[in-house]
């Protein structure tokens, strides 16, 4: 008779896979910009990505989150966070891959691709401490507003060792740049923004409150604040050259429903020495570089959440028994699989897409890509990804509901990037500002026209962007309906050309052609969901 209390039917821990070279979907959605299937780099992030010892620092992390010290023990204000080593290995080794700023001083092919692949796949392991990471990557175009401030930060932003010790920026093997824009009265609309700047010289004294200030325990922060010729950008950094501490008084750390391992905070500045950046008036010109490649980031993150959601699902489907066979052979399951698939696969084509656009700066037509792409990805593909995790999660049942799965975690974390860098309505009337462009709905338009005669519902669906675009003018209230089609057809285009004619298929029937039941596992009956879900993981 058997032991009723061994364990059995359970699918193993998902270890020993290497994140990079098993996923298909990443390979085919590089490979049209750049051979990279054997990058020494990408092999070793996805074999570390895959391991026990890393899988092994995510919970921890995030169950013990950083906590806000304000003042040392003799009443000295010192404002620091404290993190669980956790967080310091997983910083550690980000950087040590060089993703927070890399790219930007580097002289390989294809630098910015390269990152996005790594960071893409590295964001699997615990997405948390990829908010520093990006912050860091994100300033480095807007600091070259300034010759002066790019030559006193990037090289120390673009060193691979993570350095947590409190000393001048200059003084440090290399340091991570954070962001202060939002305050209370006016969140997204930060032209609202009350904080002062009074000129002293080459330093401004800044004088207000920051409702978010993004991983405040980092060295130098991007700030917007009013100075007498309006809204403007300051580098603001925690230690000032002579070695004192620059005034940062933390109030609180955000206590958020996810991304609980990176500390949010709020911020207080009392004379805090900044120093201008850009014009003075140009504050949104000047930050939206870094805005826009946070944005980036934004896609990335929520790409990789829809993987590891995808790959557990799957894992736990190949493993696990139920009505008399394994899960992953019942037909309902697979359409379900499949279904993830196709939606996870489109967004790291996107994604991908998009970080290849970076590595060209002096295309016109890659920045108006750009311009257009962005807004579009960050609203279509960070919406989806709440409902792809909790698909997900439910493909594991009661399983996937307890803390050690992992699955909770990605769930709270799944929202997090569709709100970051502006939300939805933000950036689906971005994509109508860009239209007014006409380089941008050019871009647009080569870019879906590279598949056209492919797939007669592609065509079908540009065509009706296009009719729908007729009335551009007024046309906020439907801003969300035509950003969404828009980017299905962008992610249509790009599985037709480079992914498998049965991911392709499924994804036009489905996503373009209304085959399909509005929720997962409800593609066409004819899909070969076989062998759509055997790309997952191979």
């Amino acid at each position: 008779m058997a032991d009723p209390n061994a364990v059995t039917n359970q699918a193993p821990p998902l270890q020993g896979v290497n994140f990079f070279t098993r996923d298909a979907a990443l390979g085919d959605a590089l490979r049209p910009y750049a051979d990279l299937s054997d990058d020494p780099g990408l092999v070793r992030i996805g074999a570390l990505a895959g391991s026990q010892e890393a899988l092994s620092h995510a919970l921890p992390a995030n169950q013990y989150p950083p906590v806000l010290r304000t003042h040392d023990r003799y009443g000295n204000r010192v404002d620091e966070v404290e993190f669980h080593p956790s967080w310091h290995w997983l910083m550690e080794q980000a950087v040590g891959f060089g993703l927070q700023a890399a790219p930007w001083t580097s002289d390989r092919p294809s630098p910015h691709l390269t990152r996005a692949a790594g960071f893409y796949v590295w964001s699997q392991v615990e997405p948390g401490h990829g908010c520093p990471i990006s912050m860091t990557y994100a300033a480095v175009p807007a600091l070259r507003a300034d010759d002066r401030l790019a030559a006193e930060w990037v090289p120390q932003l673009a060193a691979t060792q993570y350095d947590v010790r409190r000393l001048p920026g200059a003084a440090k093997r290399g340091v991570l740049a954070g962001m202060g824009m939002t305050e209370k009265q006016g969140g997204s609309d930060v032209r609202a923004n009350l904080t002062t700047a009074t000129p002293t010289g080459e330093e401004y004294l800044l004088n207000g409150h920051k409702w978010f200030c993004s991983a405040p325990q980092v060295d130098v922060f991007l700030v917007l604040a009013q100075a007498p010729d309006g809204l403007s950008c300051f580098v603001v950094p925690r230690v000032l050259a002579d070695g004192n501490r620059n005034t940062f008084a933390l109030q609180r750390l955000k206590d958020k429903l996810g991304n609980r391992s990176n500390a949010s905070s709020e911020v207080e500045f009392h004379n805090t020495i900044g120093y201008r950046l850009g014009d003075e008036g140009a504050g949104v010109r000047t930050i939206i570089e870094m805005v826009a490649a946070t944005r980036l980031d934004c896609v990335l993150g929520s790409a990789a959440l829809q993987r590891r959601a995808l790959v557990e699902a799957t894992w736990h489907a190949q493993h696990r028994s139920a009505f008399g066979g394994l899960l992953i052979d019942k037909p309902a399951m697979l359409n379900v699989l499949a279904d993830l698939a196709i939606e996870s696969e489109a967004a790291t084509a996107l994604s991908m897409r998009l970080a290849a656009a970076v590595d060209a700066p002096d295309d016109e037509r890659a920045r108006a890509f750009r311009r257009i792409g962005l807004p579009l990805a960050k609203f279509w593909v960070c919406k989806r990804t709440s409902f792809l995790v909790a698909e997900a999660l439910e493909c594991l049942g009661g399983n996937g509901f307890v803390e050690e799965s992992g699955l909770p975690l990605l769930f709270r974390e799944s929202p997090l990037n569709s709100i970051w860098e502006g939300s939805g309505n933000v950036n689906a009337l971005d994509v109508l500002r860009a239209l007014r462009r006409p380089e941008s709905l050019e871009a647009w338009l080569l870019e879906v026209g590279a598949a056209q005669g492919a797939d007669h519902r592609l065509d079908a669906a540009v065509s009706d962007v296009l009719q729908a675009l007729s009335d551009i003018e007024g046309a906020e209230a439907g801003a969300r309906r035509l950003a969404a089609r828009m980017a299905l057809c962008l992610q249509a285009s790009l599985l037709v050309r480079y992914s498998t004619p049965a991911v392709a298929d499924a994804f036009v029937a489905s996503r373009l052609a209304g085959d399909w039941g509005g929720v997962f596992g409800t593609l066409p009956r004819t899909t070969p969901f076989r062998d759509i879900v055997e790309r997952t993981i191979g």
